[in-house]
């Protein structure tokens, strides 16, 4: 298996979740995944944030952990990396309004390059308009803006994903083994049995 750079843009109070489970996941299989954070170096944390299903009208929220950043957002140019990942949580709410990270999301999908969005990480993807006549998950909450900015929005289980070209996208982290297994087959990454 050739080994991919994989880019992941988080942000102070980023799920959790979302981004821990999918750097650990992609690093397990041999990729080089590069984690980073709008106005933060490599070395920096953002503190991230536990959303739960507990029956409520929507998801609780919770303080996660510290995450430290292993690159320099400053540096990072889209050329460098084979694949992109927006986790949700809080983050996408405001990392959408730095101009240079609608430049990469804008450079990955004009490239053709994978991308997989989780949960809120569509508010990204929907502010870079890149979903224009695509098939598209998220978190519920977030659909009216899949639709605004003239994507479909596909209701999924929140264990499910789908992919539409070189787009994966999910509900959220209860989909993390559905949504990495495409993103993989969508990378042409290979596990050995």
């Amino acid at each position: 298996m050739a080994v991919k750079k994989i880019l992941i843009l988080a942000g102070d109070y980023v799920e959790d979740y979302e981004l821990m489970v999918p750097f650990q996941m992609l690093e397990m299989v041999g990729h080089q995944v590069d984690v980073v954070c709008p106005g933060k170096r490599s070395g920096a944390v953002v503190r991230t944030a536990i959303h739960d299903f507990e029956g409520d009208q929507t998801y609780s929220e919770k303080r996660g952990h510290n995450f430290a950043l292993n690159a320099d957002f400053d540096k990072v140019q889209g050329e460098d990396y084979d694949a992109l990942v927006i986790p949700g949580g809080r983050a996408p709410e405001y990392i959408r309004l730095t101009p240079k990270v609608l430049d990469l999301v804008r450079h990955f999908a004009s490239a053709g390059k994978p991308i997989a969005s989780v949960c809120h990480g569509a508010q990204v993807l929907t502010a870079a308009g890149v979903v224009q006549g695509r098939r598209i998950n998220c978190y519920p909450a977030v659909a009216p803006e899949v639709g605004l900015a003239g994507g479909t929005y596909v209701e999924l289980k929140m264990t499910e994903a789908i992919t539409d070209g070189n787009f994966v996208t999910a509900p959220a982290w209860p989909a993390h083994a559905a949504w990495i297994r495409q993103f993989l087959a969508v990378l042409g990454s290979k596990i050995e049995a």
